[in-house]
């Protein structure tokens, strides 16, 4: 089997079928209940129908499948609709004259079942009507015809085409009471019989006002709330009307209603229980552990950089380490930022040829956002890919597998959910305002917290998603853009999506990744991610502190003790040594190493050195937190009874010893409770000689290491001097804490 077959959304319907086709109905046999639907197309709407229905043991006749649609232009905003009256007609022909069998027929893109066939049938019955619709608010498409329609006592006035049941004959005298053109309007068909009093009487027509079966979410969206029942062996989620406190049996998202519906639909019909977790996730999920290289999908990666971005060398460290098959992905990258264009060549350089193919979209070639985003698609269609992976800079996809799982779970499109690390800003929105723009659901927090794992059909994704290439071949290129009013890029290509019915999903069924911030990171810096320690905590420590820092904590591991009550362990990683050494020298305002200090209080120094202050390059703050997180815990591990919380220091600064302008440093002691001293760069290699010598214990460190610490007490005990550098530059950082 081609992966072109075995990778597309739109095939489901075979396996459907067959499911089908091969189901036994659960409950009680009702070989005289008729149920069908009109459905030209396998939509992700009609899928979820089909699962819903396959749920409670209903089989529905699928009307119009693989025809044209016939029943006019855009009717979720115009009326039309007709040809589903004219299907239903000819299908109910046999049965015209079967006075005992009924016959429920349903809209098949924005409906899904709630219950099985004979509760339905059953509540139907107590109604005593011979034909029963669906109600909701408004008087559509026509709503001249509002005074005509009968008062109600309680609940909905209006009648819904969606939606209705009856005996065979009575729906079939109904659907040839008049003539109907296939693009005419059903609803306004039907509403004409229903304040026809005679036609209504004759029929027993009747509405289900109060939502006992049928539930119509337009202008009811406030009125319906999931609530948990336990009341059956199984659990599962059911929708309640709390205004008419009814339970309906099928749902409609009709009109504007149709992203409520979406919501719903991650509940309902036993899609989501708190025992199974995502029950329809496992739909239509493919395997491709024992698919060979030369099978997988192929994939058009497209990268974006649209904004100056902290950790982009780690983002493309990420994109080169996702377990996919290189030769089956083609890569575009645009970049719109010209400090990162060292970054993208290292990537281009390193792996660019392991790729089947590699385009770049530069700064200098002027393409917007949304052009670029537009091309990317068009070069999926021309690459022939079966699938498209966006990933935009600030996505960092620490799960290596994430590309295959995405495609595994075989969507139209999806995202994997994305967060910032202790934050709930995340990669999709729960909800929409009626103008289009973010709301927040009621189970956003628990998604993005992970309190609820599963595949969310949402409104909004941006980021990183993956689209199902079939959808570019499926529509009309100029209705899947990324271009829309003045909408930016994501929300555009959303809103496009939904207008075409294509569910968003975002996936929270494992661990893949998170969000980068961007709000602060200013490249005018020389090491602008040393600034990032607030914003980006996570990726700060994974690039600058030292990956056996941990092992300090080790029970069964002592830390160094080079002299007596000196501390000699590893904190931070080579690359922190280098930026911060950077920061300073770009900076290079050093000292004069006199005594005269007007960056302290008071203007004087006792034991000077030539050094730069931490609040000079405007990283105080940031060392603060360094000290707060870091430093911290290693003095409480090792100093244990000392705590102070947080520690407090006025002296922070980097040492720079030099042959010729202050080679060492005469013999002192430290205004702190314990001080730190952190080597920058290697002895023997960028400098001979220096060090420190302990001279109450005569005892010296001077073998030091890159990232390692020393802390020792700052008073009365650890009189010290910094030896002489006799060749080269020697860089130290030093703390003074709690003085």
């Amino acid at each position: 089997m081609t992966p072109k077959v075995v990778f597309s959304i739109f095939r489901l319907n075979i396996l459907i079928l067959i499911f089908i086709f091969l189901l036994n109905v659960n409950g009680r046999e009702i070989d005289d209940t008729l149920v069908f639907t009109v459905a030209t197309s396998e939509t992700d709407g009609f899928l979820r129908y089909m699962r819903s229905a396959i749920e409670y043991g209903i089989k529905p006749v699928v009307l119009g499948l693989g025809e044209n649609w016939k029943g006019g232009e855009n009717i979720r905003y115009r009326p039309g609709g007709g040809w589903k009256v004219n299907l239903l007609k000819k299908a109910l022909e046999p049965y015209k004259d079967d006075s005992n069998r009924i016959v429920l027929f349903t809209d098949g893109y924005d409906v899904m079942f709630l219950s099985d066939l004979s509760a339905i049938i059953d509540k139907f019955k107590k109604t005593e009507a011979r034909v029963l619709f669906g109600a909701e608010s408004s008087c559509w498409p026509d709503a001249d015809l509002e005074s005509l329609y009968p008062p109600v006592i309680s609940g909905k006035r209006f009648l819904n085409s969606g939606l209705y049941i009856g005996y065979v004959p009575d729906i079939y005298k109904l659907l040839t009471y008049a003539p109907l053109k296939d693009e005419g309007d059903d609803q306004l068909y039907f509403t004409h019989a229903y304040v026809d009093d005679k036609l209504r009487n004759e029929l027993n027509f009747k509405l289900d006002s109060n939502s006992e079966i049928f539930q119509n979410l337009n202008g009811a969206i406030n009125e319906i709330e999931l609530y948990h029942n336990t009341e059956k062996e199984y659990t599962e989620f059911k929708l309640k009307n709390v205004v008419s406190h009814t339970e309906p049996l099928v749902i409609h998202g009709n009109g504007f209603s149709k992203t409520k519906l979406n919501a719903l639909g991650n509940y309902l019909a036993r899609a989501w229980t708190p025992e199974e977790e995502c029950k329809h996730c496992r739909w239509g999920h493919i395997d491709l552990e024992k698919t060979q290289d030369a099978n997988m999908p192929t994939v058009l990666l497209a990268i974006f950089i649209e904004n100056p971005t902290p950790f982009v060398e780690e983002f493309f460290q990420k994109i080169g380490d996702l377990e996919y098959p290189k030769q089956r992905i083609h890569v575009l990258i645009h970049n719109a930022v010209k400090y990162h264009i060292p970054h993208v060549q290292q990537f281009v350089e390193a792996s660019g040829s392991k790729y089947l193919s590699l385009k770049q979209i530069t700064p200098d070639d002027g393409i917007t956002e949304w052009n670029a985003r537009d091309l990317s698609l068009d070069l999926c269609v021309q690459k022939e890919c079966d699938m498209y992976f966006a990933v935009d800079s600030i996505a960092h996809l620490d799960n290596p597998h994430t590309l295959r799982l995405l495609i595994e779970q075989n969507r139209t499109v999806v995202a994997p959910l994305l967060v910032r690390p202790e934050k709930a800003w995340s990669n999709f929105w729960g909800a929409l305002t009626r103008d289009g723009f973010y709301a927040r659901s009621h189970d956003y927090l628990d998604i993005v917290y992970n309190k609820k794992r599963g595949l969310w059909n949402v409104p909004f994704i941006n980021t990183c998603y993956l689209v199902n290439g079939t959808l570019l071949k499926k529509h009309d290129r100029t209705k899947i853009t990324f271009v829309r009013d003045n909408l930016d890029a994501d929300m555009a290509f959303c809103g496009n999506l939904n207008d075409l019915d294509v569910f968003l999903y975002v996936s929270n069924r494992v661990e893949f990744g998170h969000l980068i911030n961007t709000d602060t990171f200013d490249v005018t810096r020389t090491t602008p991610e040393m600034y990032q320690i607030f914003e980006n905590g996570r990726d700060w420590a994974a690039r600058y502190i030292h990956p056996e820092y941990p092992e300090t904590f080790n029970p069964d591991k002592k830390p160094l003790q080079p002299c007596p009550d000196v501390y000699w362990v590893p904190i931070v990683t080579r690359r922190f040594c280098k930026d911060l050494i950077s920061m300073m020298e770009a900076f290079g305002k050093w000292s004069d190493g006199t005594n005269e200090d007007n960056r302290l209080t008071g203007g004087y120094e006792a034991v000077p050195t030539r050094d730069i202050h931490m609040n000079q390059v405007g990283w105080e703050p940031h060392w603060m937190q360094f000290l707060q997180k870091w430093v911290r815990p290693i003095q409480e591990h090792i100093f244990t009874g000392y705590f102070h919380d947080p520690p407090r220091s006025l002296m922070n600064f980097v040492v720079r010893y030099k042959p010729g302008e202050q080679p060492s440093l005469r013999p002192h002691h430290d205004s702190s409770t314990y001080t730190i001293n952190i080597a920058l760069n290697e002895v023997g290699k960028d400098y001979e000689g220096g060090g420190c010598r302990f001279i109450r214990y005569n005892c010296s460190v001077t073998d030091t290491k890159p990232g390692w610490l020393i802390m020792h007490p700052g008073r009365l005990t650890h009189y010290h001097e910094g030896l002489l550098v006799t060749k080269g530059v020697r860089y130290i950082m030093i703390s003074f804490v709690d003085p």
